[in-house]
């Protein structure tokens, strides 16, 4: 890797494995970071945020984090489209996409990101195989939506960055209308508020699974 990846915190894993769950296990994640800073009309913490609290409980104390139940046709076709998705943007820009595990925030130690793919020394691209509607909007210069651009910008933050292509795939259209790409450059601002929230999300889970123990006591070791 180059100068820059030397800074990342790579837990090297395949996405998808028992060691990239335990990984992940217990730690707040890119995907995610939306249902954490989420609020309803009256500026109070959703039940997303509540719910994915008590998620992480259970991973914590369990040590496991559970396998991804149902998959919709859709998501798998979704799975199975991101490799293809990531070699046509390969193709267009003469770049050879790299895979890459669970990344570690650099100073967030509970929460991390696993990005579709680093690009060069500075990028990365976040692959979408959406609806064909969906893809169509994108195409026709629709915004990004809001959880994704967290969500990217949070997978900025954890592998030091500077830009990130936003790549919609669509196999169904035409060859040239296949693949979109919007690139979102790195917002420090931005980062900097989505750190502050998840620092304050994970030490309220802190306190949360403190209390659990004091109240519960640590079972004691046969």
């Amino acid at each position: 890797g180059s100068e820059g990846d030397k800074a990342m915190k790579v837990v090297d894993c395949i996405q998808g494995s028992p060691e990239w769950h335990a990984a992940r296990c217990g730690r707040a994640t890119a995907s995610r970071v939306p249902d954490i800073v989420r609020k309803i009309k009256s500026g109070a913490p959703s039940k997303m945020r509540v719910t994915y609290a008590g998620e992480l409980i259970a991973e914590r104390l369990s040590g496991v984090q559970p396998q991804d139940g149902f998959v919709s046709p859709a998501m798998q076709f979704g799975k199975d489209m991101e490799d293809q998705a990531a070699a046509t943007y390969g193709f267009m820009h003469d770049i050879e996409p790299i895979k890459v595990g669970f990344v570690i925030h650099p100073t967030i130690d509970m929460a991390g990101a696993s990005p579709d793919r680093l690009i060069g020394d500075h990028g990365l691209i976040q692959v979408k195989v959406p609806n064909t509607a969906t893809h169509i909007e994108s195409l026709l210069g629709g915004e990004i939506e809001p959880d994704y651009v967290k969500q990217m910008q949070w997978e900025l933050a954890c592998t030091k960055r500077q830009w990130i292509d936003f790549v919609s795939f669509d196999p169904r259209l035409p060859p040239h209308m296949q693949l979109h790409t919007k690139r979102v450059a790195r917002d420090d601002k931005y980062i900097a508020e989505l750190e502050e929230q998840v620092r304050i999300f994970l030490n309220e889970l802190d306190q949360k699974l403190a209390a659990l123990n004091a109240r519960y006591g640590l079972e004691k070791a046969a």
